[in-house]
Protein backbone atom coordinates (compact mmCIF):
# COMPACT_ATOMS: atom_id res chain seq x y z
CA UNK A 1 0.00 0.00 0.00
CA UNK A 2 2.84 2.41 0.84
CA UNK A 3 4.48 1.76 -2.52
CA UNK A 4 1.23 2.42 -4.40
CA UNK A 5 0.70 5.63 -2.41
CA UNK A 6 4.25 6.69 -3.20
CA UNK A 7 3.73 6.15 -6.93
CA UNK A 8 0.47 8.11 -7.02
CA UNK A 9 1.95 10.86 -4.86
CA UNK A 10 5.05 11.11 -7.04
CA UNK A 11 3.11 11.30 -10.30
CA UNK A 12 0.69 13.93 -9.00
CA UNK A 13 3.41 16.03 -7.38
CA UNK A 14 5.60 15.84 -10.50
CA UNK A 15 2.82 16.80 -12.91
CA UNK A 16 1.72 19.68 -10.70
CA UNK A 17 5.26 21.04 -10.60
CA UNK A 18 5.64 20.49 -14.35
CA UNK A 19 2.56 22.59 -15.12
CA UNK A 20 3.67 25.28 -12.70
CA UNK A 21 7.15 25.41 -14.25
CA UNK A 22 5.72 25.83 -17.77
CA UNK A 23 4.56 29.35 -16.96
CA UNK A 24 3.69 30.41 -13.38
CA UNK A 25 2.07 33.57 -14.77
CA UNK A 26 -0.82 31.64 -16.35
CA UNK A 27 -3.75 31.20 -13.95
CA UNK A 28 -4.92 27.99 -15.63
CA UNK A 29 -1.55 26.30 -15.06
CA UNK A 30 -1.30 27.54 -11.48
CA UNK A 31 -4.81 26.32 -10.66
CA UNK A 32 -4.18 22.91 -12.22
CA UNK A 33 -0.92 22.66 -10.27
CA UNK A 34 -2.76 23.46 -7.04
CA UNK A 35 -5.27 20.70 -7.76
CA UNK A 36 -2.62 18.09 -8.52
CA UNK A 37 -0.34 18.96 -5.64
CA UNK A 38 -3.20 19.15 -3.13
CA UNK A 39 -4.27 15.68 -4.23
CA UNK A 40 -0.69 14.51 -3.65
CA UNK A 41 -0.85 15.96 -0.13
CA UNK A 42 -4.10 14.06 0.49
CA UNK A 43 -2.42 10.82 -0.61
CA UNK A 44 0.50 11.45 1.74
CA UNK A 45 -1.74 12.34 4.69
CA UNK A 46 -3.89 9.28 4.09
CA UNK A 47 -0.85 7.00 3.98
CA UNK A 48 0.48 8.43 7.25
CA UNK A 49 -2.96 8.24 8.88
CA UNK A 50 -3.51 4.55 8.14
CA UNK A 51 -0.24 3.63 9.86
CA UNK A 52 -2.11 4.08 13.13
CA UNK A 53 0.11 6.68 14.73
CA UNK A 54 -0.76 9.07 17.56
CA UNK A 55 -2.22 11.73 15.27
CA UNK A 56 -4.78 9.62 13.38
CA UNK A 57 -7.81 11.64 14.42
CA UNK A 58 -6.09 14.98 13.79
CA UNK A 59 -4.94 13.90 10.32
CA UNK A 60 -8.48 12.70 9.53
CA UNK A 61 -9.88 16.15 10.34
CA UNK A 62 -7.21 17.92 8.31
CA UNK A 63 -7.56 15.55 5.36
CA UNK A 64 -11.31 16.08 4.99
CA UNK A 65 -10.69 19.78 4.24
CA UNK A 66 -7.75 19.28 1.88
CA UNK A 67 -9.62 16.54 0.01
CA UNK A 68 -12.04 19.09 -1.48
CA UNK A 69 -9.26 21.30 -2.89
CA UNK A 70 -8.63 19.24 -6.09
CA UNK A 71 -12.30 19.53 -7.06
CA UNK A 72 -12.41 23.27 -6.39
CA UNK A 73 -9.17 23.76 -8.31
CA UNK A 74 -10.38 21.79 -11.33
CA UNK A 75 -13.65 23.74 -11.32
CA UNK A 76 -11.58 26.94 -11.41
CA UNK A 77 -9.46 25.54 -14.25
CA UNK A 78 -12.53 24.80 -16.35
CA UNK A 79 -13.92 28.28 -15.69
CA UNK A 80 -10.61 29.78 -16.80
CA UNK A 81 -10.62 27.70 -19.98
CA UNK A 82 -14.23 28.68 -20.75
CA UNK A 83 -13.68 32.43 -20.45
CA UNK A 84 -14.84 34.27 -23.56
CA UNK A 85 -13.46 37.66 -22.53
CA UNK A 86 -11.09 39.44 -20.19
CA UNK A 87 -13.42 42.03 -18.72
CA UNK A 88 -13.58 42.76 -15.00
CA UNK A 89 -17.16 41.52 -14.95
CA UNK A 90 -16.21 38.08 -16.25
CA UNK A 91 -13.36 37.90 -13.74
CA UNK A 92 -15.61 38.92 -10.83
CA UNK A 93 -18.26 36.41 -11.91
CA UNK A 94 -15.65 33.67 -12.11
CA UNK A 95 -14.28 34.46 -8.64
CA UNK A 96 -17.79 34.56 -7.21
CA UNK A 97 -18.62 31.12 -8.64
CA UNK A 98 -15.40 29.67 -7.23
CA UNK A 99 -16.13 31.22 -3.84
CA UNK A 100 -19.64 29.71 -3.75
CA UNK A 101 -18.41 26.23 -4.70
CA UNK A 102 -15.56 26.44 -2.18
CA UNK A 103 -17.90 27.59 0.59
CA UNK A 104 -20.35 24.74 -0.06
CA UNK A 105 -17.59 22.14 -0.27
CA UNK A 106 -15.94 23.35 2.93
CA UNK A 107 -19.32 23.36 4.65
CA UNK A 108 -19.72 19.74 3.68
CA UNK A 109 -16.24 19.00 5.03
CA UNK A 110 -17.16 20.64 8.33
CA UNK A 111 -20.34 18.56 8.58
CA UNK A 112 -18.42 15.39 7.70
CA UNK A 113 -15.90 16.02 10.48
CA UNK A 114 -13.27 13.72 9.02
CA UNK A 115 -12.57 10.95 6.56
CA UNK A 116 -12.98 8.32 9.26
CA UNK A 117 -16.24 7.01 10.58
CA UNK A 118 -19.64 6.37 9.02
CA UNK A 119 -21.07 8.06 5.94
CA UNK A 120 -22.52 11.48 6.79
CA UNK A 121 -24.50 14.20 5.04
CA UNK A 122 -21.32 16.24 4.70
CA UNK A 123 -19.74 13.56 2.51
CA UNK A 124 -22.69 13.68 0.13
CA UNK A 125 -22.53 17.49 0.00
CA UNK A 126 -18.83 17.37 -0.85
CA UNK A 127 -19.41 14.81 -3.57
CA UNK A 128 -22.43 16.61 -5.05
CA UNK A 129 -20.87 20.08 -5.08
CA UNK A 130 -17.60 18.96 -6.68
CA UNK A 131 -19.23 16.71 -9.26
CA UNK A 132 -22.06 19.03 -10.35
CA UNK A 133 -19.78 22.08 -10.50
CA UNK A 134 -17.06 20.39 -12.55
CA UNK A 135 -19.51 18.78 -14.98
CA UNK A 136 -21.28 22.10 -15.57
CA UNK A 137 -18.01 23.98 -16.08
CA UNK A 138 -16.80 21.25 -18.43
CA UNK A 139 -19.86 21.65 -20.66
CA UNK A 140 -19.29 25.41 -20.90
CA UNK A 141 -15.54 25.06 -21.53
CA UNK A 142 -15.94 22.53 -24.33
CA UNK A 143 -18.68 24.58 -26.02
CA UNK A 144 -16.75 27.86 -25.97
CA UNK A 145 -13.20 26.74 -26.73
CA UNK A 146 -11.87 25.94 -30.21
CA UNK A 147 -9.27 23.30 -29.49
CA UNK A 148 -8.28 20.12 -31.38
CA UNK A 149 -10.66 17.23 -30.92
CA UNK A 150 -8.08 15.14 -29.07
CA UNK A 151 -7.56 17.90 -26.50
CA UNK A 152 -11.28 18.34 -25.90
CA UNK A 153 -11.73 14.58 -25.69
CA UNK A 154 -9.07 14.27 -22.97
CA UNK A 155 -10.66 17.14 -21.03
CA UNK A 156 -14.15 15.61 -21.25
CA UNK A 157 -13.06 12.09 -20.30
CA UNK A 158 -10.89 13.40 -17.46
CA UNK A 159 -13.71 15.51 -16.03
CA UNK A 160 -16.23 12.68 -16.24
CA UNK A 161 -13.87 10.29 -14.47
CA UNK A 162 -13.03 12.94 -11.90
CA UNK A 163 -16.69 13.63 -11.12
CA UNK A 164 -17.28 9.93 -10.58
CA UNK A 165 -14.00 9.56 -8.73
CA UNK A 166 -15.09 12.12 -6.17
CA UNK A 167 -17.18 9.38 -4.62
CA UNK A 168 -14.02 7.41 -3.94
CA UNK A 169 -12.13 10.44 -2.63
CA UNK A 170 -14.64 11.92 -0.20
CA UNK A 171 -17.00 9.07 0.69
CA UNK A 172 -15.42 6.29 2.77
CA UNK A 173 -17.80 3.61 1.56
CA UNK A 174 -15.20 0.85 1.47
CA UNK A 175 -16.87 -0.75 -1.55
CA UNK A 176 -13.58 -1.28 -3.39
CA UNK A 177 -10.09 -2.18 -2.16
CA UNK A 178 -8.06 0.83 -1.04
CA UNK A 179 -5.32 0.22 -3.60
CA UNK A 180 -7.86 0.19 -6.43
CA UNK A 181 -9.51 3.38 -5.19
CA UNK A 182 -6.11 5.05 -4.93
CA UNK A 183 -4.97 3.95 -8.38
CA UNK A 184 -8.22 4.90 -10.14
CA UNK A 185 -8.47 8.30 -8.48
CA UNK A 186 -4.81 9.02 -9.21
CA UNK A 187 -5.44 8.15 -12.86
CA UNK A 188 -8.34 10.60 -12.99
CA UNK A 189 -6.34 13.47 -11.52
CA UNK A 190 -3.34 12.81 -13.76
CA UNK A 191 -5.61 12.78 -16.80
CA UNK A 192 -6.86 16.21 -15.77
CA UNK A 193 -3.29 17.48 -15.58
CA UNK A 194 -2.50 16.04 -18.99
CA UNK A 195 -5.56 17.78 -20.45
CA UNK A 196 -4.33 21.15 -19.15
CA UNK A 197 -0.81 20.50 -20.48
CA UNK A 198 -2.21 19.67 -23.92
CA UNK A 199 -4.43 22.75 -23.82
CA UNK A 200 -1.52 25.03 -22.98
CA UNK A 201 0.80 23.44 -25.55
CA UNK A 202 -1.83 24.01 -28.22
CA UNK A 203 -2.17 27.66 -27.18
CA UNK A 204 1.58 28.18 -27.40
CA UNK A 205 1.99 26.17 -30.60
CA UNK A 206 4.51 23.91 -28.85
CA UNK A 207 5.30 20.23 -28.88
CA UNK A 208 4.67 18.51 -25.55
CA UNK A 209 5.81 14.90 -25.76
CA UNK A 210 9.60 15.35 -25.76
CA UNK A 211 9.65 17.98 -23.03
CA UNK A 212 7.29 16.05 -20.76
CA UNK A 213 9.16 12.79 -21.37
CA UNK A 214 12.45 14.43 -20.37
CA UNK A 215 10.93 15.79 -17.16
CA UNK A 216 9.22 12.47 -16.37
CA UNK A 217 12.32 10.34 -16.85
CA UNK A 218 14.41 12.61 -14.64
CA UNK A 219 11.72 12.58 -11.97
CA UNK A 220 11.45 8.79 -12.01
CA UNK A 221 15.20 8.49 -11.47
CA UNK A 222 15.34 10.84 -8.48
CA UNK A 223 12.13 9.40 -7.01
CA UNK A 224 13.54 5.87 -7.18
CA UNK A 225 16.81 6.95 -5.57
CA UNK A 226 15.24 8.87 -2.70
CA UNK A 227 11.95 7.05 -2.17
CA UNK A 228 13.45 3.59 -2.56
CA UNK A 229 15.56 4.05 0.56
CA UNK A 230 12.50 4.80 2.71
CA UNK A 231 10.59 1.85 1.26
CA UNK A 232 13.46 -0.48 2.07
CA UNK A 233 13.53 0.87 5.61
CA UNK A 234 9.80 0.26 5.99
CA UNK A 235 10.23 -3.32 4.81
CA UNK A 236 12.89 -4.20 7.41
CA UNK A 237 11.77 -2.13 10.44
CA UNK A 238 8.61 -1.45 12.41
CA UNK A 239 8.91 2.34 12.41
CA UNK A 240 6.27 2.73 9.72
CA UNK A 241 4.87 6.13 10.72
CA UNK A 242 8.22 7.93 10.83
CA UNK A 243 9.46 6.26 7.64
CA UNK A 244 6.18 7.01 5.83
CA UNK A 245 6.60 10.70 6.64
CA UNK A 246 10.23 10.50 5.48
CA UNK A 247 9.14 8.77 2.26
CA UNK A 248 6.77 11.50 1.15
CA UNK A 249 8.91 14.42 2.27
CA UNK A 250 11.91 12.94 0.44
CA UNK A 251 9.88 12.44 -2.71
CA UNK A 252 8.48 15.97 -2.55
CA UNK A 253 11.89 17.58 -2.13
CA UNK A 254 13.63 15.42 -4.74
CA UNK A 255 10.94 15.97 -7.36
CA UNK A 256 10.83 19.70 -6.65
CA UNK A 257 14.58 20.03 -7.14
CA UNK A 258 14.42 18.10 -10.42
CA UNK A 259 11.41 19.82 -11.99
CA UNK A 260 12.29 23.31 -10.74
CA UNK A 261 15.98 23.00 -11.56
CA UNK A 262 16.02 26.09 -13.79
CA UNK A 263 14.33 28.49 -11.34
CA UNK A 264 16.50 27.15 -8.52
CA UNK A 265 19.59 27.67 -10.66
CA UNK A 266 18.49 31.28 -11.13
CA UNK A 267 18.24 31.71 -7.36
CA UNK A 268 21.72 30.26 -6.88
CA UNK A 269 23.08 32.54 -9.60
CA UNK A 270 21.66 35.58 -7.83
CA UNK A 271 23.46 34.52 -4.67
CA UNK A 272 26.76 33.48 -6.26
CA UNK A 273 26.96 36.16 -8.98
CA UNK A 274 25.27 39.05 -7.19
CA UNK A 275 27.87 41.49 -8.55
CA UNK A 276 27.77 40.18 -12.13
CA UNK A 277 24.34 41.01 -13.62
CA UNK A 278 25.58 40.43 -17.16
CA UNK A 279 26.76 36.93 -16.32
CA UNK A 280 23.44 36.14 -14.61
CA UNK A 281 21.48 37.37 -17.63
CA UNK A 282 23.57 35.31 -20.07
CA UNK A 283 23.21 32.15 -17.98
CA UNK A 284 19.45 32.70 -17.66
CA UNK A 285 19.11 33.10 -21.42
CA UNK A 286 21.05 29.90 -22.04
CA UNK A 287 18.94 27.96 -19.54
CA UNK A 288 15.66 29.21 -20.99
CA UNK A 289 16.82 28.47 -24.52
CA UNK A 290 17.90 24.95 -23.59
CA UNK A 291 14.53 24.33 -21.94
CA UNK A 292 12.69 25.60 -25.02
CA UNK A 293 14.37 23.24 -27.49
CA UNK A 294 12.27 20.13 -26.61
CA UNK A 295 9.13 22.25 -27.13
CA UNK A 296 9.83 22.72 -30.85
CA UNK A 297 7.71 20.64 -33.23
CA UNK A 298 9.24 18.85 -36.19
CA UNK A 299 6.64 20.17 -38.65
CA UNK A 300 4.83 22.87 -36.66
CA UNK A 301 3.02 24.58 -39.56
CA UNK A 302 1.64 21.49 -41.29
CA UNK A 303 -2.14 21.72 -41.54
CA UNK A 304 -2.32 25.04 -39.68
CA UNK A 305 -5.45 27.00 -40.64
CA UNK A 306 -5.66 30.78 -40.87
CA UNK A 307 -7.12 31.31 -37.40
CA UNK A 308 -4.43 29.19 -35.78
CA UNK A 309 -1.73 30.98 -37.74
CA UNK A 310 -3.04 34.33 -36.50
CA UNK A 311 -2.96 33.03 -32.93
CA UNK A 312 0.62 31.79 -33.35
CA UNK A 313 1.62 35.17 -34.79
CA UNK A 314 0.04 36.92 -31.83
CA UNK A 315 1.97 34.67 -29.45
CA UNK A 316 5.25 35.34 -31.23
CA UNK A 317 4.66 39.10 -31.07
CA UNK A 318 3.96 38.82 -27.35
CA UNK A 319 7.25 36.94 -26.92
CA UNK A 320 9.20 39.45 -29.02
CA UNK A 321 11.59 40.33 -26.20
CA UNK A 322 12.11 36.73 -25.03
CA UNK A 323 14.43 34.86 -27.36
CA UNK A 324 13.97 31.59 -25.48
CA UNK A 325 10.22 31.69 -26.16
CA UNK A 326 10.82 32.49 -29.83
CA UNK A 327 13.04 29.40 -30.11
CA UNK A 328 9.94 27.25 -29.52
CA UNK A 329 7.68 29.31 -31.79
CA UNK A 330 6.27 27.41 -34.78
CA UNK A 331 6.89 30.52 -36.90
CA UNK A 332 10.62 29.70 -36.93
CA UNK A 333 9.67 27.09 -39.56
CA UNK A 334 8.39 29.71 -42.00
CA UNK A 335 9.93 29.43 -45.50
CA UNK A 336 10.88 33.10 -45.33
CA UNK A 337 13.16 32.26 -42.39
CA UNK A 338 15.00 29.74 -44.59
CA UNK A 339 15.43 32.41 -47.27
CA UNK A 340 16.74 34.99 -44.84
CA UNK A 341 19.22 32.56 -43.27
CA UNK A 342 20.48 31.59 -46.70
CA UNK A 343 20.92 35.24 -47.69
CA UNK A 344 22.91 35.92 -44.53
CA UNK A 345 24.97 32.75 -44.94
CA UNK A 346 24.54 31.67 -41.31
CA UNK A 347 24.07 28.08 -40.07
CA UNK A 348 20.56 26.72 -39.66
CA UNK A 349 20.39 26.53 -35.86
CA UNK A 350 17.51 27.13 -33.40
CA UNK A 351 18.99 30.33 -31.99
CA UNK A 352 19.66 31.73 -35.46
CA UNK A 353 16.08 30.94 -36.47
CA UNK A 354 14.75 32.66 -33.35
CA UNK A 355 16.90 35.74 -34.01
CA UNK A 356 15.76 35.81 -37.62
CA UNK A 357 12.13 35.51 -36.57
CA UNK A 358 12.61 38.44 -34.20
CA UNK A 359 14.13 40.50 -37.03
CA UNK A 360 11.30 39.47 -39.35
CA UNK A 361 8.68 40.56 -36.83
CA UNK A 362 10.51 43.87 -36.38
CA UNK A 363 10.38 44.41 -40.15
CA UNK A 364 6.67 43.66 -40.28
CA UNK A 365 5.95 45.96 -37.34
CA UNK A 366 7.95 48.75 -38.98
CA UNK A 367 5.92 48.25 -42.17
CA UNK A 368 2.79 49.21 -40.21
CA UNK A 369 4.14 52.71 -39.51
CA UNK A 370 2.26 55.44 -41.42
CA UNK A 371 4.31 57.15 -44.11
CA UNK A 372 3.67 60.70 -42.96
CA UNK A 373 7.24 61.33 -41.83
CA UNK A 374 6.54 61.54 -38.10
CA UNK A 375 7.78 59.33 -35.26
CA UNK A 376 4.55 59.20 -33.32
CA UNK A 377 0.90 59.91 -33.86
CA UNK A 378 -2.42 59.25 -32.22
CA UNK A 379 -4.74 59.03 -35.20
CA UNK A 380 -6.49 55.83 -36.16
CA UNK A 381 -3.89 54.94 -38.82
CA UNK A 382 -1.21 54.82 -36.09
CA UNK A 383 -3.03 52.33 -33.87
CA UNK A 384 -1.62 49.09 -35.27
CA UNK A 385 1.93 50.38 -35.26
CA UNK A 386 1.72 51.98 -31.81
CA UNK A 387 0.12 48.91 -30.23
CA UNK A 388 3.01 46.66 -31.27
CA UNK A 389 6.09 48.85 -31.62
CA UNK A 390 6.09 50.65 -28.29
CA UNK A 391 5.04 47.79 -25.96
CA UNK A 392 7.11 45.05 -27.64
CA UNK A 393 10.03 46.62 -29.50
CA UNK A 394 10.68 49.62 -27.25
CA UNK A 395 9.45 48.01 -24.03
CA UNK A 396 6.90 50.62 -22.94
CA UNK A 397 5.01 49.08 -20.00
CA UNK A 398 2.24 51.57 -19.50
CA UNK A 399 -0.09 49.34 -17.48
CA UNK A 400 2.42 47.55 -15.26
CA UNK A 401 2.18 48.18 -11.54
CA UNK A 402 4.41 51.08 -10.44
CA UNK A 403 5.52 51.60 -14.04
CA UNK A 404 7.09 54.95 -14.92
CA UNK A 405 8.51 56.59 -18.03
CA UNK A 406 12.03 56.73 -16.62
CA UNK A 407 14.70 55.56 -19.03
CA UNK A 408 12.56 56.10 -22.13
CA UNK A 409 13.52 58.41 -24.99
CA UNK A 410 11.30 61.46 -25.71
CA UNK A 411 9.17 59.67 -28.32
CA UNK A 412 8.64 56.64 -26.08
CA UNK A 413 7.76 58.95 -23.19
CA UNK A 414 5.13 60.58 -25.36
CA UNK A 415 3.72 57.17 -26.27
CA UNK A 416 3.74 56.09 -22.61
CA UNK A 417 1.77 59.18 -21.60
CA UNK A 418 -0.76 58.55 -24.38
CA UNK A 419 -1.28 54.92 -23.35
CA UNK A 420 -1.71 55.83 -19.68
CA UNK A 421 -4.12 58.74 -20.17
CA UNK A 422 -6.10 57.93 -23.31
CA UNK A 423 -5.92 54.20 -24.17
CA UNK A 424 -7.80 51.63 -22.06
CA UNK A 425 -5.90 48.38 -21.68
CA UNK A 426 -8.71 46.46 -23.36
CA UNK A 427 -8.50 48.75 -26.41
CA UNK A 428 -4.77 48.15 -26.68
CA UNK A 429 -5.38 44.42 -26.53
CA UNK A 430 -7.92 44.64 -29.36
CA UNK A 431 -5.56 46.75 -31.49
CA UNK A 432 -2.77 44.24 -30.96
CA UNK A 433 -5.01 41.38 -32.06
CA UNK A 434 -6.03 43.32 -35.18
CA UNK A 435 -2.38 44.15 -35.97
CA UNK A 436 -1.43 40.51 -35.49
CA UNK A 437 -4.00 39.52 -38.11
CA UNK A 438 -2.46 41.99 -40.56
CA UNK A 439 1.06 40.67 -39.94
CA UNK A 440 -0.11 37.06 -40.11
CA UNK A 441 -1.66 37.66 -43.53
CA UNK A 442 1.58 39.27 -44.65
CA UNK A 443 3.72 36.39 -43.36
CA UNK A 444 1.66 33.93 -45.35
CA UNK A 445 2.18 36.01 -48.48
CA UNK A 446 5.30 36.83 -50.49
CA UNK A 447 8.55 36.59 -48.49
CA UNK A 448 10.38 39.83 -47.83
CA UNK A 449 14.19 39.89 -48.32
CA UNK A 450 16.31 40.02 -45.20
CA UNK A 451 17.48 43.39 -43.99
CA UNK A 452 21.12 44.16 -43.47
Amino acid sequence: MAAMSAVVFGLSWWLGLYLLARDPRKPVLVLAAIGLMSFAVVVALDAVRVTGGHYTELLSRIEVYIVVVPGIAWFAVLLELSRSGDTWRSRVGELAAIAVVAALALTGATLAGGVNGPLRLGHWIMFGVNSVATLGAMAVAVRRQSRPRRVRRVAVVATLFFALGNAIIVIPLGLVPSWLALASTGFDVLLLGLAVALWDAFDEGQALRADMRRSFVGSVVVAALFGGQALIGMAVTDEHTALTVLLFTSLAIALSINVLADPLAGVLDRLAFSRSPGLRADRATLRRTESALPLRSQSPLDGVDDDTFVRLTRRALGHYGDLSKLVASPLTALPVIDDRLAQRGVPDQPLERANELKALLADRIAALKPRDGGDFGTTEQWRHYNSLYFPYVVGVRAYAQNATASGLDPVARQAWQWFVTEVPQRSLHNWQNAAARVIAADLRGTPVPATS
